[in-house]
């Protein structure tokens, strides 16, 4: 017994690395937290913007699919952190979304993994405020594998943000016209 050898731990080669590299990434995305959720979902990578999140299973139409949740941020609080930065620039990676007209939910903030829902001017998603919530219901059935999207109706004082939707009815700008 008291001749066995201690085995040493493997040398690193230049390829070893890379398995540890795509866990990394892959541990990055958001993800969706199944609380919020009604149905199997996933984030990934979107033809429409870096992630979105995808249907793992088919969503009748008609029913709850998941709730934005996040940080509540009062109007006042908006105002001062968000309001100048659609005023000036075009907003990048902005996950506010009005509740109310004097409550709004950051979604980048403790959120369920809809804020990566991208936008889309022929959606599959429709937003509904309920008893102080913000829900996505499936405006039509959603088959698995399908992204999911929502028109983000920017407002139209906000600096113009181009669409790349590639819907048939695409109006060319995320904000409303």
């Amino acid at each position: 017994m008291a001749s066995q050898k201690r085995r040493r731990a493997p040398s690193p080669r230049a390829g070893s690395f890379q398995p540890a590299v795509r866990r990394s990434r892959a541990a990055n995305l958001p993800r969706i937290d199944p609380r919020y959720a009604r149905f199997r979902l996933r984030v990934g990578g979107s033809r429409l913007d870096r992630h979105g999140v995808f249907a793992w299973e088919a969503i009748p139409a008609g029913r709850k699919v998941i709730e934005y949740a996040g940080r509540h941020l009062s109007r006042r609080t908006y105002m001062r952190e968000f309001a100048p930065l659609f005023r000036f620039r075009a907003p990048k990676r902005i996950y506010v979304i009005a509740l109310t007209s004097t409550l709004f939910i950051d979604g980048a903030v403790g959120g369920s993994g809809a804020e990566c829902i991208n936008h889309s001017c022929d959606p599959n998603l429709s937003i509904r405020r309920i008893r102080g919530h913000l829900l996505f219901f499936s405006k039509r059935r959603i088959a698995r594998g399908e992204e999911l999207t929502f028109d983000y109706q920017l407002i139209r004082e906000a600096s113009k943000v181009r669409c790349h939707c590639g819907s048939p009815i695409c109006r060319g700008t995320l904000n409303l016209r």
